[in-house]
């Protein structure tokens, strides 16, 4: 198999039996944990629509921190959770992969640092991460985008490493992805606007095509990998099974990250790169 050439031509990858059962149990253990022990003082709510509206200090300061955010329509017309927290959390971010001991025994993993590197990457830093619950019969839509939209570095270099940690399926809302459209312009930018919230800077005014979209069916233990200009969304979930899925998305150490950027880490909290094999 020709990855590199497979992910230039398509802008991803689809590599089946990535990682193995134990890695994905562990995986799933940790983040129910984090929302059990969790009790958010602030009630995010994650979106793809309207983004601009729904941004609240709570999500533009979760890049250093583990936060965890609810799903649309968790919430009964009363104003109080229709089901248990459990089955409510749209996602949990966005620095697992360096805060909690379980996310960044996976993350770190040296053969994902091999991949971006054969895929381009000449210094890959992990920036974000996210754990995706796309919920029973709740679970929203991810309607189409382009990561570099919201982690934005120049050149483009953000890459997506996103894991099947249960069976991905079109009718539990697996990703859809437009093969060929990383060699598209970005279209629009997410950023801070100077006054404390974050708002779209729209770069061509065109809206994203519908059409050519394919499943990226994924058994449990798939990698995916997405490159930052590729068009891909995901449908809602009104099945009885949940979609779990763990999300990391690097960036290249040689690229410059734009101090606009929705997403910002402390000092305290520099961006790392991937051990090599055998060290600790």
């Amino acid at each position: 198999m020709d990855r590199a050439g497979d992910y230039h031509r398509d802008g991803f990858l689809v590599l089946p039996r990535f990682v193995d059962e134990a890695a994905c149990d562990e995986l799933m253990r940790a983040a129910s944990h984090i929302v059990r022990t969790s009790s958010p003082e602030t009630v995010s709510v994650f979106t793809t629509h309207e983004q601009a509206r729904r941004t609240d200090d709570y999500f533009l300061g979760s890049g250093d921190q583990v936060r965890c955010f609810f799903e649309e329509e968790a919430f009964a017309a009363d104003g109080m959770l229709a089901q248990p927290i459990e089955r409510s959390i749209n996602k949990i971010g966005h620095a697992l992969h360096d805060l909690d001991p379980a996310f960044v025994r996976f993350s770190y993993d040296h053969r994902f640092g091999a991949l971006l590197g054969e895929l381009g990457l000449a210094r890959p830093l992990l920036l974000q991460s996210m754990y995706i619950y796309k919920q029973p019969f709740i679970g929203g839509e991810v309607t189409p985008h382009q990561d570099h939209t919201f982690l934005w570095t120049d050149p483009p270099s953000a890459t997506g490493l996103w894991f099947a940690l249960e069976d991905a399926t079109v009718d539990n809302g697996c990703m859809w992805a437009r093969p060929g459209s990383h060699r598209e312009p970005p279209r629009r930018r997410f950023r801070r606007d100077g006054r404390g919230g974050a708002s779209f800077e729209v770069l061509d005014p065109a809206p994203f095509p519908e059409d050519g979209y394919v499943p990226l069916e994924a058994p449990r233990g798939t990698c995916i990998v997405l490159h930052g200009l590729l068009l891909h969304r995901s449908g809602a979930n009104r099945s009885p099974r949940s979609r779990q899925a763990y999300s990391l998305h690097a960036i290249d150490g040689a690229a410059a990250y734009r101090a606009d950027n929705w997403l910002q880490r402390g000092p305290h909290l520099p961006l790392r790169g991937f051990a090599a094999p055998g060290d600790a």
